[in-house]
């Protein structure tokens, strides 16, 4: 237990947690915006994958309730990963109370300078991104689950889409918030390989490119869905 309590207060114990608790993640933000790509091929489809989500375990679990374990496994991950960044930015301040003289001779992308503020944007999207989108407590136009004849549940989820993406400044900040994800995404997975032990430096560039194309990957697929509204590609 002490040996525990020792690697959890220490900086190796706490990027071990942001590594893990940023797998989870890396894993979400991915399915997440391929699952929303259902967006491209029609309202029948997009809202039959809502329904689909909401079915998973069942009749072993109850209806949504694979989706919740998801959503509290997801919580948690978030919260570790927020509460170990600061952990971690705190142990730094201390390790060095004296900030560097000639900042332009400290190494340092463009991403990583942006890490802090950029986690901020990206919680206060998810916060604005469920009032929005999930449970419609600011969308002007939501159109909620509807029981239908034979107890099944109707969803809308194209409606809400591109109803909610119409609203200019909407997508506006959700584009701003997607290319502050790719950032805080390429940042991550290349300093998740380091706090995996993988500092091996002809490993290098490889690791930057792995690290570049999923954060491409994940902020394209995102930023289209607005910019496709948008332009009336979709809807």
């Amino acid at each position: 237990m002490g040996r525990l309590s020792d690697l959890y207060h220490s900086a190796v114990g706490k990027k071990a947690l942001m590594a893990v608790s940023g797998i989870v993640l890396f894993g979400f933000v991915l399915v997440h915006m391929a699952g929303n790509l259902k967006l491209y091929q029609g309202a029948e489809k997009l809202n039959a994958y809502a329904a689909w989500l909401r079915q998973i375990g069942v009749p072993l679990l109850p209806e949504t309730g694979a989706l919740w374990v998801a959503r509290l496994v997801l919580l948690a991950a978030v919260g570790i990963h927020i509460v170990a960044a600061y952990q971690l930015t705190r142990l730094n301040q201390r390790a060095r109370p004296v900030g560097y003289r000639d900042r332009s001779a400290v190494q340092a992308t463009y991403a990583s300078r942006t890490m802090r503020w950029g986690g901020v944007i990206i919680l206060l999207f998810v916060v604005y991104h469920l009032l929005h989108l999930t449970w419609g407590t600011v969308h002007p136009d939501f159109v909620h689950p509807e029981v239908v004849a034979g107890g099944e549940t109707e969803y809308d989820v194209f409606h809400n889409v591109v109803t909610g993406f119409r609203v200019w400044w909407v997508s506006g900040f959700y584009i701003v918030a997607q290319l502050a994800l790719g950032l805080h995404l390429y940042h991550g997975l290349w300093s998740l390989f380091q706090s995996l032990g993988l500092p091996n430096q002809s490993a290098q560039p490889w690791r930057r490119r792995v690290a570049a194309v999923f954060a491409l990957v994940v902020t394209v697929g995102n930023v289209s869905f607005p910019i496709s509204v948008l332009g009336g590609w979709v809807g």
